[in-house]
């Protein structure tokens, strides 16, 4: 998998040293010596590399001319590798600098540097993040590093490295797989993998791991007993901690070889439950809500199934006309949110007036349901236009601290939090919240909130262009989520790091690479409502901040963003007069966290057609939000500095 960089050559030395132009075409690089000299300057990684110690590298006994020679080869490379560079001009790609060459090219431009990146990237990712990098990472070899140099000692050690980091990806995507239940897959490989390199114990840890969790305890008790042998045999020592502890728990049948043991125990006891609790009782709906909520926070078809109960749930305790319940069942349900997008926006409503309903028939006095309630309405109603949810948002805040009741006060914050966007420019108030929720959990111990206060800061502290603050905040929250499992939390810290890239500029191409790498970790999230066009308009933010037409498939998904999209879709044509059209049609954004960014796509597609009521709408919309990063609060991408916006629209006006 070629990744070409836009504005100059690519090379490739994870194989035979190559090279392709803008293209994707093979560049001629002459003769064995004119591709030594190349290896040579790749391998310096952009430090300068002295002429002497070139003719040193490539001949045992240099020739006379050898100083010569090398210019030469050096001049022919620079004519392959920038055909149409005007003469007399200075090259780009291998410059001169003091005493010798350096070659200047971009960070994913050589095949090698490319590999690096994905792999450290990956190390730091969640497995399905981590599975798509290190896929991507290996497709990127063609055989053995600087393969016709294998014998040259100034390649030596390089090649070693480079093949170290390619068996430890290799180890690395097979213990994602097992990760993520792919056992199956993971074995053939890893079959390949002991077989060619038998003193990589971890290789043969995780092949027998592998065969376990395919029920084959004999094969992977063979596996481990084989690699004993080899070790013993061969090289006189026995198998290390980690191998040796896997054979006796696999004869011991441990529990946590198994990741479906806790499943099992868990549907043991749901029977037992069943068993003992009377159907439709209210003490059964009562636990049942307590279920829902920690499916929800587990993630993925946990999510969906909670999800998919939860009304049902509520209108079953309704029937019972035991209002008091209801508030308990409805208000109980304290799922923290951070995406300002409902993933079903009709059950959000369906709650919604469950819990007015419930309000109005709560006897007074019993001000903590009341609150609970208040804070349900806050959270189902994000981005919904009216004042409603926020009304509902500070009341709850209020009871909460008047009753000083720290898991009730985190929930309403997490409802005000998804209220605070009446206005674009928030993020600092957004902030405040963040820093709250993230005191009173550690003070309370309460894990999931704690984590989400340090999304929320991360996404906050990204808008205000404090991007290491925010990095420190992703770390938290990728050690807490370990820590109580709650993988969800490694959507958000893979996009934020996607986001952080861009918005301190680094090349377009390699964003979009980020982006679609991010992407991977919603499979099987549960997230419709932030996974629904959310690439897409990553990539055309990027773009339209960039200065890059926003070419896309036509069979792109926008989601409920096609109406902010198709301004810049049809300017990317050339059609001029229906995208005016469209620009003149636009609706405000919602009021959530992408209002910035879409009222930036407003605001430049306005100005590329001269519509100056539509630009000085949208000026006034980001007046507020001067100083922040459009987007970047969403944690999921990002339209540049909202001042540039404000410029454009000011200079058209």
């Amino acid at each position: 998998m070629r990744d070409h960089t836009v504005g100059g050559p690519n090379f490739g030395v994870l194989g035979p040293v190559v090279a392709w132009n803008e293209s994707g075409e093979p560049i001629d690089l002459k003769g064995p010596r004119h591709r030594a000299v190349l290896a040579r300057l790749v391998v310096a990684r952009g430090r300068v590399v002295p002429v002497d110690l070139i003719v040193d590298d490539l001949w045992v006994d240099p020739p006379a001319g050898a100083t010569s020679a090398i210019r030469t080869f050096v001049s022919a490379l620079r004519r392959a590798l920038e055909p149409g560079r005007p003469p007399r001009t200075k090259p780009k790609a291998i410059v001169t600098e003091g005493p010798g060459y350096a070659l200047h090219a971009a960070p994913d431009a050589v095949d090698a540097w490319k590999f690096e990146r994905l792999v450290r990237e990956a190390a730091d990712s969640a497995p399905a993040q981590s599975l798509e990098l290190l896929r991507v990472a290996l497709e990127l070899w063609r055989g053995p590093a600087y393969a016709e140099y294998a014998e040259e000692l100034w390649v030596r050690s390089e090649r070693s490295r480079l093949e170290e980091l390619r068996l430890t990806a290799v180890e690395r995507l097979a213990s994602a797989q097992l990760d993520l239940g792919f056992a199956a897959d993971a074995i053939p490989d890893l079959d390949a993998h002991v077989t060619e390199h038998p003193w990589r114990e971890d290789g043969w840890r995780l092949l027998a791991l592998a065969l376990y969790r395919c029920d084959r305890q004999g094969d992977a008790l063979a596996v481990l007993r084989r690699a004993r042998k080899l070790l013993a045999e061969e090289l006189g020592i026995d198998p290390g901690p980690r191998l040796a502890d896997l054979e006796s728990d696999i004869l011991r049948r441990e529990g946590y070889l198994d990741p479906g043991a806790a499943e099992q125990i868990f549907a043991q006891v749901s029977a037992e439950y069943d068993r003992t609790v009377a159907a439709g009782s209210k003490s059964r709906l009562e636990s049942t809500v307590g279920l829902l909520r920690s499916l929800a926070v587990a993630g993925g078809s946990g999510l969906e199934t909670a999800r998919a109960q939860r009304l049902k749930i509520i209108s079953a305790a309704e029937q019972l006309d035991d209002v008091e319940l209801t508030a308990r069942i409805i208000g109980n349900y304290d799922v923290p949110g951070i995406w300002t997008r409902s993933d079903d926006p009709r059950q959000a409503a369906q709650i919604i007036d469950a819990a007015q309903r419930t309000i109005d028939r709560l006897p007074d006095g019993n001000e903590l349901a009341r609150a609970r309630l208040l804070a349900t309405i806050a959270l189902e109603s994000r981005g919904l236009p009216g004042d409603q949810g926020l009304e509902c948002a500070r009341a709850a805040v209020q009871i909460g601290r008047a009753l000083d009741d720290p898991g009730l006060l985190a929930f309403a914050l997490n409802g005000l939090f998804m209220q605070t966007f009446w206005t674009t420019g928030l993020a600092s108030e957004r902030e405040g919240i963040g820093r709250e929720l993230v005191d009173l959990s550690v003070r309370h111990g309460l894990a999931t909130f704690e984590i989400l206060g340090h999304l929320i800061r991360m996404h906050a502290l990204s808008a205000l262009g404090q991007f290491d603050a925010a990095e420190l905040h992703a770390e938290t929250v990728d050690r807490l989520a370990g820590r109580h499992e709650r993988p969800l939390a490694a959507v958000f810290t893979t996009w934020f790091r996607a986001v952080r890239t861009a918005a301190t500029g680094a090349e377009a191409t390699h964003c979009e690479m980020l982006y679609e790498a991010a992407a991977a970790s919603f499979s099987g999230s549960g997230m419709p409502g932030l996974e629904d066009g959310i690439l897409p308009l990553a990539i055309l933010t990027l773009r339209v901040w960039r200065g890059v037409p926003a070419i896309f498939d036509p069979e792109t998904n926008w989601g409920p963003y096609e109406s902010w999209a198709r301004p810049h879709l049809l300017l990317a044509h050339g059609k001029v007069n229906e995208a005016a059209e469209a620009v003149n049609a636009l609706p405000n954004p919602p009021e959530d966290l992408l209002a910035e960014a879409l009222w930036c796509l407003i605001a430049a597609a306005a100005v590329a057609v001269g519509d100056r009521q539509v630009m000085e709408r949208a000026r006034a919309a980001l007046l507020p939000a001067d100083g922040e990063i459009a987007g970047a609060g969403s944690g999921m991408l990002t339209a540049g500095p909202v001042s540039d916006y404000l410029a454009r629209c000011s200079e058209r006006s």
